[in-house]
């Protein structure tokens, strides 16, 4: 697969067990879809699912800081697109930015940085050469576009 840019896209619906009663998304439930986002780009852009990091390469990647602005509320069955672009990977550590809008709505913005953990050593690791090429690829690929297509055909801007 040949890298084009450094972006990527995970379209999540709101769901009733996201939401408070009033139907509004309630907070801790944008980190569990963050973290599917994450765990997604893990699987389709490097093919590398969490479970077999574990399995084949006896590492595990968890969160170690997330830095979140939260600017508008979302609703049950609203259509979430997140949006990543990965900024820097160091030796163990890897960050990146996800924003998740509704349409031309930005609801919220984040800063993730993972560590690669050694399951054994219970330490922080080097990333695995396979995974660490992948992501240079990104690293070094066009800007993402500045206007994106939305799921229902219009143009989201200021990515």
């Amino acid at each position: 697969m040949t890298i084009t840019a450094n972006f990527f896209e995970e379209v999540q619906t709101v769901r009733f067990q996201h939401c408070d009663p009033a139907g509004i998304v309630f907070y801790p439930r944008y980190y569990e879809m963050l973290n599917l986002t994450v765990e997604r780009f893990f699987e389709q852009r490097l093919g590398y699912s969490f479970n077999r990091m574990h399995q084949e390469m006896h590492v595990t990647v968890p969160t170690v800081r997330m830095e979140t602005d939260f600017f508008e509320a979302s609703y049950l069955e609203d259509r979430l697109q997140f949006q990543m672009t990965l900024n820097r990977i160091g030796r163990s550590s890897l960050s990146f930015n996800i924003s998740c809008k509704c349409g031309d709505e930005e609801r919220l913005r984040t800063v993730i940085t993972l560590v690669c953990i050694n399951l054994s050593a219970k330490k922080a690791t080097p990333w695995p050469d396979v995974i660490r090429a992948q992501v240079e690829e990104i690293l070094n690929a066009a800007p993402p576009p500045q206007e994106i297509k939305v799921p229902d055909g219009q143009v989201a801007k200021d990515l």
